[in-house]
């Protein structure tokens, strides 16, 4: 419109740009096969950010949608997918402040702090952590317990329920145990909750050859690891996906959230893979050091 009133160079001089480059860009835009090779290769790596990202539930930022892209083959710097991120729209999700569900029982023996903080073990099955954190929705709250493998930060037992009492985490218990081969030997921590050291639970505990273990008093990292998880699934789900209308909705998505987390979500402290992966690497490199 302002082009044919006043002309290109006057429009130019006001706007201090050289009419070349106006010139330039009309000729870009009507020959994209001009454009330098940075675009080309820009335009071709954004459908694979964008489904990255999509297919990781909208969680992944700029590090794990590089590190998913690397994995797949696609070799691109981290400034990259940075830069095209910030064009796409595309974030990762933050996380919000932390629940606490913890009730302690100051009537209730409760065992030793086995861990003292070292989250870590040398095999599956070595130490467990578990925690309880909870949901708001539209009928009320919801209380979630997972039980996770130190090793690999697998979640190896869940359970969703609308009571806070022990049957919640002997459930989330249970469906670990079997889903493990009911392992003997395990180092059980969890916080100072009065469901976690109740009668019915460090009984099982005991039935299951478990060695349990309970957090410090004081001590704001006693149970790290599995409120570490917690942050992960209300900042990937909850608060991301909400509002949750009742505890199938909230059981639903904690389904889906876990398989994928156990199968496809990259984890920092395993060298950005899955949890399942990390293990199947543990027991393929332990069957061929015992063929050796």
């Amino acid at each position: 419109m302002y082009r044919a009133l006043h002309g290109v160079e006057p429009i130019c001089r006001v706007l201090q740009i050289a009419p070349s480059t106006y010139y330039r860009c009309k000729v870009l835009e009507a020959e994209p096969e001009r454009r330098c090779q940075r675009y080309h290769q820009d335009e071709a790596i954004k459908p694979q950010i964008q489904r990255v990202w999509q297919e990781n539930r909208r969680c992944y930022g700029v590090r794990k949608v590089w590190k998913q892209l690397q994995r797949e083959g696609f070799h691109v710097a981290r400034c990259t997918v940075a830069r095209l991120m910030a064009v796409l729209e595309l974030q990762g999700v933050r996380r919000g402040r932390r629940c606490i569900t913890t009730i302690p029982d100051e009537s209730a023996a409760k065992p030793l702090d086995l861990v003292n903080r070292e989250f870590t073990a040398q095999r599956p099955n070595q130490l467990w952590v578990a925690d309880i954190t909870y949901v708001a929705t539209w009928s009320g709250f919801v209380y979630v317990a997972f039980v996770t493998d130190v090793f690999s930060r697998k979640i190896v037992g869940w359970r969703v329920m609308k009571s806070m009492r022990t049957q919640l985490i002997l459930d989330a218990l249970e469906q670990a145990l079997w889903a493990r081969g009911k392992p003997k030997g395990v180092i059980h921590h969890s916080d100072r909750g009065s469901q976690y050291v109740s009668i019915r639970y460090s009984e099982r505990l005991s039935e299951a050859g478990f060695s349990a273990s309970v957090g410090s008093v004081g001590d704001s990292y006693d149970n790290a690891l599995a409120e570490t998880i917690n942050g992960l699934y209300k900042t990937e789900v909850i608060h991301k996906d909400g509002p949750w209308k009742g505890l199938e909705q909230v059981e639903l998505a904690t389904l889906d959230w876990v398989d994928w987390f156990n199968n496809k979500r990259l984890l920092s402290p395993i060298g950005d893979i899955p949890p399942v992966e990390y293990e199947e690497n543990y027991y393929r490199q332990f069957a061929e050091n015992a063929a050796a």
